[in-house]
């Protein structure tokens, strides 16, 4: 990477929020690129999600939390790891313990930061942190009144089966789940 692409940044000229949303707000910026070129970048803005990679350790076979819902914009049930936004303020820890008690019901005793990554930077500033998830304890699910959510644990060979079989196709959980069959 040269250093004039690493260090120079396009000038925001104007900016305005084109909508406000429950979760998210939508920008038009218009931004002079560091070549001169004057372009309009619509960003969508969000606070920021948390992914718990949720790992149960109490079989002979090491297990892997996942959750079924309904996903509205996908418009199929996905499987995937209990995730959620980051409320304005809060911190990760906190936001990933409330998070997986309410979509799961379960608690945990040992938690580490393990990745941290925006899912599509070409329009959206968010950004993903996956915390690892260990000595879990079960519990009663509370979820929000708009969401349905099946959990279970499913054994690791059998996750990383669901990921090459194309039945995991939601990026976050792939990501997480293939690193801890790296690194984990």
């Amino acid at each position: 990477m040269t250093s004039a692409i690493k260090s120079s940044k396009p000038k925001i000229l104007s900016s305005k929020t084109v909508f406000r949303g429950r979760i998210f707000d939508v920008t038009r910026d218009r931004v002079m690129e560091p070549n001169g070129i004057t372009a309009i970048r619509e960003v969508i803005r969000h606070s920021g999600s948390i992914v718990i990679l949720a790992i149960d350790h109490s079989q002979p076979t090491t297990r892997v939390l996942l959750e079924r819902q309904y996903r509205y914009s996908a418009e199929d049930y996905l499987l995937e790891l209990p995730a959620g936004r980051i409320d304005p303020g809060e911190k990760v820890l906190a936001a990933a313990k409330r998070e997986l008690l309410e979509e799961t019901g379960y608690t945990a005793r040992k938690w580490q930061r393990i990745l941290h990554f925006y899912p599509s930077p070409g329009f959206l500033n968010e950004t993903m942190t996956v915390l690892l998830a260990q000595s879990l304890s079960a519990g009663i699910a509370n979820p929000e009144a708009d969401e349905v959510i099946d959990h279970e644990l499913v054994g690791l060979d059998k996750a990383l089966k669901l990921i090459r079989n194309g039945l995991i196709r939601d990026g976050k959980t792939i990501a997480a789940i293939l690193w801890f069959a790296q690194f984990g």
